[in-house]
Order: C-alpha cells, then sequence, then structure tokens
C-alpha cells in the first residue's frame, strides 16, 4: 500500500506544502467564481507532488472497489457493498460476483434513462449504420450520429449504470484495441465495434474479439489494413498486431534473423521485424467491401478478402510455416492464432490488467498467475472472466490503495457520482452539448486518442498542470458556481439545513466525497475557505434567501468544488 508515513511524519514533512497549496486552491475557486484562472494555474502545478503524500485515512474495502471496479461510489453504494458479508473478503467476494455476471444486476434504473435518450443508432447492425450514414452520403451531423450516440451513452452507463465493472474493461478495451473513431469511414459504424467487438466480448474469448477487431472496418481503415495488398503491402496492422494487440513492445527481439530467436517449448520466445514483415504479407487482401468497383458483391461495409491483392505464396511467422496458395482468409487468420495463443500474449495481457485495476506497478507474482489462466484457458468461451476475477479477488487488489490516479474520463463521472447529478446526457441538448464542449477541454476525449498506443495509463501521464485545470473546469460547471443558478449537481439542496458553521458544512462534505478522515492540516483549509473572515464555528446564513445567503450558497458550492480537487479525490 502507498499509506506508509505515520500522520506525524506526513504533517511535519508536507503539512506546510499541502496547506500552501489548499490556500492558493481556495483562493483559485474564489477567483473562479468570478471568472479568474490565475491563481489556479499556477498552485495546481503542486498537485503532482501532493499526491505522492498522505492526505487521508485508508479507505475501506467498499470505496477500493467501487473507485477501481468502477466509476466511484453514488449514494447508498457504500451500505450496499457492506451489506453483502461479514468480512472484507465475503464482501469483496460476493461484490466481484455480482460485477463479472452483469446479466443478474437488476439494472433498471438506467434501462429507464437509456429509454430517455432515445438512440436512433446504437442497435443498427454493421450493414445498416453503413447503408445509412455513409452510402447514403447524408449531412456531418448524420453521418457522424452513431459516433456521437456512442460517445454520449458511454458517459450515461459509467455515470448511471450498476454494471460498473462493464464499464471499466469496456473503457480499458477500448484503449486496448485503440482507434481513433471521429473519422469519415469510422464514426458512421461505430456502435458496431463498440456493441459487437468490444461489449459483446467483456468476459469471454481473447482470441474472438482479436478476430473481430481485425475484420472490423474501423481497425481496417485506421491501420490501413483495407489498403493492404501484394502490390504495396503495408505493415501497420501488422506491427501493432504484434507490438500492442498481442504480445506487446515487451516480447520485442529487434532485428535479429527468425531462427536465431531462442526457443520455448518449441516456440520464438519473442518477435522479430521478420515476423511483422511476414504477418504483412498474410493480411495481403484484407479490406473492406466498401465500393462496387473493388468487391463484386455490394457496398455493405463488412470484410472482405481480395484474391487477386493477396501474396499466395508461403510465409514464416513465428516459427511456423504458412503454406503457399491457401485462401486469404486463412493466412490471416493463421497469424491471428499464433499470437493469441502465444505465451508473451499472455503475459502481456495479463500485465496491462493488472496495471489498469490495481496499480502502475503491480507485482510480477500476480502477473504471472493470470498469465498462467489467460493461456490455460486461451480456449475457453470465459477466458477473460476467468482472469478478471482472479485479479479482482486477489488479495494485492483489496489491500492496494493510491497507487493509480483518476484520469479525466474517471474523475469526471466519479465526480458525477458523487455529486448525486441529476444531469443525464442525451444526444443534442444544451446541457449535454454544454457538458461535451467543457468535458473536450481535458486531455481525455473519448475514442479521439490519434496514436494507435491508447490513452497512457499511467498516473504521472494524468498530474499535468492542464490536465488537472480542465478537471476543475469541469467540477465548477457540475456545481453552478458563476452559472446563472444552473445547476447539474444540486449542493445546496443535499445539504442539511441544520449545518450552520464552517465545521459542520466543511465535515458533511468531506465524509460525503471522501468517505475517510482528511489530514488534520487539510481539513482546516477546507473549514478555514468555507469561514473565510467568519469563525469556525459561527453560524453561516446559508440558507437564508436575502443577501448573504446567495453569497454563501455560492461559496458552499465552490468548497464541494475544492473538496473534489484534493489529492484524496484523485487517487483509487
Amino acid at each position: 500500500m502507498q499509506h506508509t508515513l505515520s500522520k506525524d511524519q506526513t504533517q511535519s514533512e508536507n503539512g506546510s506544502s499541502r496547506r500552501d497549496f489548499l490556500k492558493q486552491l481556495g483562493v483559485a475557486g474564489t477567483l473562479m467564481a468570478f471568472g479568474g484562472e490565475t491563481t489556479l494555474l499556477s498552485s495546481t502545478a503542486q498537485l503532482s507532488a501532493e499526491m505522492s503524500a498522505v492526505s487521508a485515512s485508508p479507505p475501506s474495502v467498499a470505496l477500493i472497489a467501487l473507485n477501481r471496479m468502477g466509476f466511484g461510489p453514488r449514494l447508498g453504494d457504500i451500505a450496499a457493498f457492506e451489506a453483502l458479508g461479514g468480512n472484507d473478503v465475503d464482501r469483496m467476494n460476493a461484490y466481484v460476483d455480482q460485477q463479472i455476471n452483469p446479466d443478474t444486476i437488476d439494472d433498471s434504473a438506467f434501462d429507464a434513462l437509456y429509454a430517455q435518450f432515445n438512440p436512433q443508432t446504437l442497435s443498427k447492425s454493421r450493414t445498416q449504420l453503413w447503408q445509412d450514414h455513409i452510402v447514403a452520403d447524408p449531412q456531418w451531423n448524420i453521418r457522424m450520429l452513431p459516433f456521437y450516440e456512442v460517445e454520449r451513452m458511454t458517459f450515461l452507463r459509467a455515470m448511471f449504470s450498476k454494471k460498473q465493472l462493464v464499464e471499466v474493461l469496456a473503457d480499458f478495451w477500448h484503449n486496448h484495441f485503440n482507434v481513433y473513431a471521429y473519422e469519415y469511414y469510422i464514426g458512421p459504424t461505430w456502435p458496431y465495434f463498440d456493441r459487437e467487438v468490444i461489449r459483446n466480448n467483456i468476459f469471454g474469448n481473447f482470441r474472438d474479439m482479436l478476430g473481430l477487431v481485425a475484420k472490423s472496418s474501423a481497425m481496417l481503415y485506421y491501420l490501413d489494413n483495407a489498403g493492404n495488398r501484394v502490390a504495396g503491402p503495408n505493415e501497420n496492422y501488422a506491427r501493432e498486431l504484434f507490438e500492442l494487440h498481442t504480445l506487446g513492445a515487451e516480447n520485442y527481439l529487434g532485428v535479429m534473423p527468425q531462427g536465431d530467436v531462442p526457443l520455448e517449448d518449441g516456440v520464438p520466445v519473442g518477435y522479430v521485424d521478420g515476423d511483422i514483415y511476414e504477418a504483412t504479407r498474410c493480411f495481403t487482401g484484407w479490406t473492406v467491401n466498401d465500393r462496387n468497383d473493388y468487391t463484386p458483391v455490394g457496398n455493405t461495409g463488412e470484410v472482405y478478402y481480395r484474391g487477386d491483392w493477396h501474396d499466395r505464396f508461403q510465409k514464416y511467422v513465428l516459427g511456423q510455416w504458412v503454406p503457399a496458395d491457401q485462401t486469404v482468409q486463412q493466412d490471416g487468420e493463421a497469424v491471428l492464432d499464433r499470437v493469441a495463443y502465444h505465451k508473451g500474449t499472455s503475459r502481456y495481457i495479463a500485465r496491462k490488467l493488472c496495471r489498469r485495476l490495481i496499480s502502475d506497478n503491480p507485482p510480477e507474482p500476480l502477473i504471472q498467475s493470470a498469465a498462467d489462466i489467460f493461456y490455460n484457458q486461451r480456449f475457453a468461451s470465459d477466458q477473460l472472466k476467468q482472469v478478471v476475477e482472479h485479479i479482482l479477488k486477489s488479495t494485492e487488489f483489496r489491500t492496494t490503495w493510491g497507487e493509480k490516479v483518476k484520469r479525466p474520463f474517471e474523475y469526471v463521472v466519479s465526480a458525477c457520482r458523487a455529486l448525486d447529478s441529476n444531469l443525464v446526457i442525451k444526444t443534442y441538448d444544451s446541457p449535454s452539448d454544454s457538458f461535451m464542449w467543457n468535458y473536450g477541454r481535458t486531455s481525455q476525449k473519448l475514442f479521439q486518442w490519434q496514436a494507435p498506443d491508447g490513452y497512457p495509463d499511467d498516473k504521472n501521464a494524468w498530474l499535468s498542470t492542464m490536465s488537472l485545470v480542465m478537471n476543475w473546469r469541469m467540477v465548477k460547471w457540475f456545481v453552478g458556481a458563476n452559472h446563472n443558478d444552473i445547476f447539474h449537481a444540486d449542493i445546496v439542496g443535499q445539504t442539511p439545513t441544520n449545518l450552520q458553521t464552517a465545521t459542520e458544512l466543511a465535515d458533511f462534505w468531506i465524509n460525503r466525497l471522501i468517505h475517510r478522515t482528511l489530514d488534520a492540516n487539510i481539513r482546516q483549509e477546507i473549514i478555514d475557505f468555507m469561514a473565510q473572515d467568519e469563525g469556525a464555528d459561527t453560524p453561516l446564513p446559508v440558507f437564508q434567501e436575502s443577501w448573504p445567503g446567495p453569497q454563501y450558497r455560492n461559496r458552499l458550492r465552490v468548497m464541494v468544488a475544492l473538496i473534489l480537487q484534493i489529492p484524496a479525490f484523485h487517487e483509487k
């Protein structure tokens, strides 16, 4: 666990810097309530250092589960978790069993929101999407409507669905098989990729998912295999298949001859450039049925195997020959089999899952035990479910905290859940559009990372000043400070009217949002911000309708936003 310093050590070594940080952030909060941001820009830069400090007491197992198997607790979630068993192990195992069997979860409240969303494209088949949003050549907003609906529905699911692990893993696999989706030929069929390729295989078989990815028009276009032909081979897809989708860079052995690669159980221990070049030849002719002059069977958007584009001669991949004169599909499928069933792939995927679910540097014994399950169950229909269950029921998952931070998507969604926001994201309406515009200024637009490696899954990548400032802006927008009394999270309405003093108000919201005891110095700075020139235990006219009541209510909203900006809310 990261919490290794004593409270006294933390206060003496880090208390001063944290007090300075909170003081500046508090001033910045006041400035930003009136449109200023300069102070926040200078003070937020300190937050990355603050992340390594013990800013709060260790979390409960409930908080660990709800923040790392999901996007943080909504009201009642912690109590529901605590009711699952008589001790931490039993409660965690029961919650894992619930989440890895999502069909057993009553998600009727979310289903009602889904109906309210009224999607127009999310249930369309790949062929329907292709015909309606590409072949018909509609205006841009109609062409890209499928992308917009997936993007916004992803927020809605993460914010309100009880199937939280599904959403965490959908985010994981979208990043693993990253595609820049806001593109002319990709956005129109994005619901198919999200639904059939990713979500339908989250608890399924990796090889099945890998094959669907390879045959999707999204990946065929994104990594240029749609134009891969014997007369002009394109290695983009084959290279990323090895480097990112399966064995990973950790199993790359450079430019040595294929025959010189050491063997393990008769299989090369890793891959070299020669394997990538040979795999490229295997995938020649894997293209998209997108134009009648190219393909004689219609314009459907499905994968199409062009024999006249295929390199028909024998190839050599990962220590095995691919015979000459096989069909176009057979050659590519042979490569997918070899990379999916390689032990290096097992270790690479297990490491990535442990990194996402536990820490940036997960323990090697757990990685290996998860990899063993991945490999031994490589033909099982529930292979990925078994691997994820093993990781989530491990001691390491249950006892580790603070070695990850929330990326912008996780942070914004968890803030919404913690604030019990009633904002329902829709395809087009003013609050939803404003939400998406504000979120778009963060560093993690959904499905819009242009490089094939996906958004970084390392806490240091998300502690820049700009990323944290944009998080602040989103939270400020939620609480409605300086937004003409438009509140997407009713802070005042959720505050008990019997709470009158700065101490009472701060402690209520600290407990509500952080769910544990804050470092005394940080707590005091929050109280001081709420009190301003008043005493910490002086009654404040927060609920008074006439002036200065509105001023104190706005201060309360900003105080809540400040609590969401401290390290204890960012870590997980």
